[in-house]
């Protein structure tokens, strides 16, 4: 029972969910007025390119034996996903969410660019980063920098995400999908890029 809850948490909180729930909840909570059209348009081309493009470039990389799962477990085969994902972001950063529209989601998704740069480069060198712990602390360090800065109290947002980022890493180690320091690693490789670029909207 608890292999398959643990087994399903990893499911439930996969990376690439966790881009579109930061744009939910930017949405969510801004105190700026954003006309609902513009809000929904967002939100599907965020859905598109951050979820089921990807979902359907696996499919075919699968197809083509590039990659073996959708955990990607080993380094060879997370490269040509994570430099497609690459491309995505970029390609959301110029026509989706442009600086000029919304700093604050535009800036976010430019510490997601950094922290998959990141974790291709340690991919290239046969280092492995949790990925799950990545997506998560970024959204976590997102979180907490749009509490402070549109002064709003989610203390109990950001508690049970404290507890969602202790269930993820339970849930990695006990699939053996990753080492403590894989996990360690992924968490700042996913936290930093946000907190540096605080500094430019904050």
């Amino acid at each position: 029972m608890i292999h398959y809850l643990l087994k399903s948490i990893s499911y439930i909180f996969h990376p690439l969910i966790m881009p579109l729930l930061g744009v939910l909840f930017y949405f969510s909570k801004t105190p700026r007025f954003i006309p609902d059209p513009v809000m929904k348009a967002k939100v599907f081309s965020i859905t598109i390119l951050t979820l089921i493009l990807p979902v359907l470039l696996y499919f075919l990389l699968k197809t083509i034996k590039k990659v073996d799962s959708l955990h990607l477990k080993s380094t060879k085969e997370r490269i040509i996903p994570l430099l497609l994902n690459v491309l995505i972001i970029i390609l959301i950063l110029n026509r989706v969410l442009p600086y000029y529209e919304i700093p604050e989601l535009y800036y976010f998704y430019l510490g997601i660019l950094f922290s998959t740069l990141t974790c291709l480069f340690l991919a290239l060198f046969k280092l492995k980063a949790s990925i799950h712990m990545i997506a998560s602390a970024g959204f976590f360090m997102f979180a907490v920098a749009l509490s402070i800065h549109f002064k709003i109290n989610i203390n109990g947002t950001i508690a049970l995400m404290c507890i969602i980022i202790g269930a993820i890493a339970t849930s990695r180690l006990h699939l053996k999908a990753h080492t403590n320091m894989e996990l360690l690693i992924g968490f700042f490789v996913g936290l930093l890029p946000q907190l540096v670029l605080l500094n430019y909207w904050l």
